[in-house]
């Protein structure tokens, strides 16, 4: 997986036209069908590809954190709301509460994550394949080619049946 990780952004970027080209074919499907082909085919991915051996989001992917968010991070860790605030987060120039740096403050070293149960909206719906209304964030789902390997799988296997 390793070598892999540090292939992947090339590897995507040269099949990104191809990728985009697949997702404008999910576009013409009916929207569940999209939806349960992109479910279909994450199930299957997420039953060979362990999160863990990764960690790849967490380190170069920064969430946009919501008020909720922040109010469960800081009682998880027993902190004031406004001490979390100034300890671990800036605002992004689109005006977001996202951390102050990469990786994730959280991430530890064996790729756990020390506020797994109480983690941004944002990073449990990562990497988005499962969603509903697939068809509306596939712009984001080839651009997350570049960072998640399943993603990426996941767009290799849609180029086997939409082919």
């Amino acid at each position: 997986m390793k070598e892999f990780l540090k292939i992947l952004p090339q590897k995507a970027q040269s099949k990104k036209r191809d990728f985009k080209l697949l997702a404008a074919k999910v576009k013409k499907l009916k929207p569940r069908q999209a939806d349960e082909i992109f479910l279909k085919l994450h199930t299957e991915t997420f039953e060979q590809i362990n999160c863990l051996d990764c960690a790849n989001c967490c380190r170069g992917l920064g969430p946009r954190l919501f008020k909720k968010d922040i109010e469960r991070l800081s009682a998880h860790l027993k902190m004031k709301s406004s001490v979390f605030t100034d300890t671990y987060l800036r605002i992004d120039e689109d005006g977001d509460f996202v951390f102050q740096s990469m990786p994730c403050p959280f991430l530890m070293k064996d790729n756990y994550c020390m506020v797994y149960s109480s983690r941004p909206k944002a990073c449990r719906e990562y990497p988005h394949t499962d969603q509903k209304n697939i068809r509306s964030i596939l712009s984001t789902c080839v651009k997350n080619t570049e960072t998640c390997p399943a993603v990426y799988y996941i767009f290799e296997k849609l180029s086997k049946i939409l082919s």
